[in-house]
Parts: structure tokens; sequence; C-alpha cells
């Protein structure tokens, strides 16, 4: 359970995206500290793209608890990156941080040829984690630059990590995308980030059909709800950030290891064999039509 659960965040705005966690006051709870790990994801190798801070990180270091080894693909939070491969490594895991755009194609299939290289040829869980959020207050002036690179980052990502990893993943293994409570619920600020994340729903459900038949590869998804992490003062000004998670039902926002065991559940097979084309929700307790 997180430490500082009920502390409200104070006024913080960061100018650049995805963000940087460094900057944060307070830390993000996402090193996975008070995880008891058992052994689910012995000997298995995992890819997290936007594994260098807040969801992507708490993921990147449960499944380094869990047993496997791990690459990061991030955009250019260096700092960010190397504190997650510091917490990996001390895991008594492989970690290898690789940084570029999701959204370049070409980048892609290059990164997850050497990814797959630094885990020994195989991808056995790739989580699709990266994404970006621009706010925009009124639908009628959302610049169009800005809608296709939020399709270009959020779900055409997907299909380039998707495609270029197929081929390292052997049979049995896991996807996991991140899509959001916005999928489920809108959002009038986020118009075109909450379009890519119900894009993500139909991605999922569709792949989860498609890749077990072919290769027995399960395809889930989960949909956080407000969680403390760098892309929210980087989106939103400092008064709505330091009233963020308010409306969740739990009445504050989340921290990204109340998220992270989500994913350690649909990357194991132990737990998760009879689950595919589903979304978990951990959002503060806020009722949506699943």
């Amino acid at each position: 359970m997180p430490d500082n659960q009920q502390t409200p965040q104070p006024k913080q705005r960061q100018d650049h995206q995805p963000g940087t966690e460094a900057e944060m006051r307070p830390q993000p709870q996402d090193r996975m500290e008070h995880w008891k790990p058992s052994g689910k994801l012995t000997g298995k190798t995992a890819l997290v793209t936007g594994g260098d801070s807040g969801i992507g990180r708490a993921v990147a270091i449960g499944f380094a608890k869990e047993g496997a080894d791990v690459a990061v693909l991030y955009l250019d939070e260096h700092e960010d990156a190397a504190e997650t491969k510091r917490h990996v490594e001390a895991a008594g895991r492989k970690c290898v941080t690789i940084a570029g755009d999701v959204g370049d194609a070409a980048f892609v299939k290059q990164a997850v040829d050497q990814a797959a290289t630094a885990l020994g040829g195989r991808i056995d869980i790739l989580v699709n984690n990266a994404a970006e959020q621009h706010v925009c207050e009124d639908f009628a002036e959302i610049p169009e630059a800005q809608v296709e690179r939020t399709f270009r980052t959020n779900i055409l990502g997907m299909f380039w990590i998707t495609k270029a990893a197929l081929k390292h993943m052997p049979s049995g293994s896991a996807i996991i995308n991140t899509t959001s409570i916005t999928a489920f619920k809108g959002s009038p600020m986020l118009v075109d980030y909450a379009s890519t994340k119900g894009a993500i729903l139909a991605f999922t459900r569709s792949l989860s059909q498609a890749l077990f038949q072919q290769k027995r590869i399960r395809v889930n998804a989960v949909a956080p709800g407000p969680i403390w992490t760098p892309l929210i003062p980087a989106s939103f000004d400092e008064e709505k950030t330091a009233k963020h998670g308010e409306s969740a039902g739990m009445g504050r926002a989340g921290q990204p290891d109340e998220v992270a065991p989500s994913y350690i559940f649909l990357a194991a097979d132990s737990d998760s064999s009879y689950i595919n084309g589903q979304t978990l929700h951990p959002n503060g307790g806020s009722v949506v039509n699943a």
C-alpha cells in the first residue's frame, strides 16, 4: 500500500512531453519496494515501452523481481531510464535501455531486434505502454499536427512494436497493452488521447483473436485511472495537477505500484492462462462498462 496515498500533490508544471520523473514532487511510488515476489516470471524476458518512469518503471521492476530480464524503450528521459535500469539490476536481472521514438517505424524495427538480441534472442512478454497526451479545452482549436502525433505515438507505435516483436515471441507469450479509463468515460479536454485509447481496446480484442489462433499468444490490456506519473505535470496546469485524482471513486490519484500488479498477473501464465482479450481496471473505484 502506498505510503503517501492521502497526500495531495503540490502545484507543479512541466513543459515537455512525456515528462520527467526526476522533476516531480513528491516522487511517484514506482519501485515496487513492498512487492513480495514468488518467481512467477522466472526465466522469462520482457520488453516494456515507456519503461523509464511511472507505470512502465513499476512494471519493469516488478517483472524483474519476479525473475524476468527486461528491455526498456523510452524517448529521451535518460536519467529516469538509468534509475529504472538500476532497480532492475538490483533485483538481479539483466536490463537494456534503448532511447528513441516508438512512432518511428524504422527506429522500432531496429530497437526491437536490439532488445531481442540483448535478451537472448526472444521476447516472452511485450508491454505496449508508451504514450503522450495534450490538453485542448476547445475541440474546434485542436491542432492537426497534435492529433497526428498523438495517434502516431499511442496506437500506430503499438502496431509497429508488435509487428516487429512477433518474430521473436514464442508460442505461449503474452502481450499487454496500456489503455485508459478515458477509453470508457471519455475526456472533453483529451479527445485525441481518449480516441487512441479506445483504438487500443479494439486493437487488443482483435489481436487477441488473431494471435491466439496463430501462435497461442495471449493479448490483454490494462486501463488505469488517474495515476501519479510524469505525464500529469507534463499535461495539465498547476491547479489541475494539484487536484489530480480527486474525481476517482477513492478520492485520490493512484500510484504506479498499485497498477503494476495487473501487468504481472496478465504476464504470468500461472495466473492468467485462461484470460485473453480482456481489460483490467485499476482506476480507484470508478465503475465503467468493460
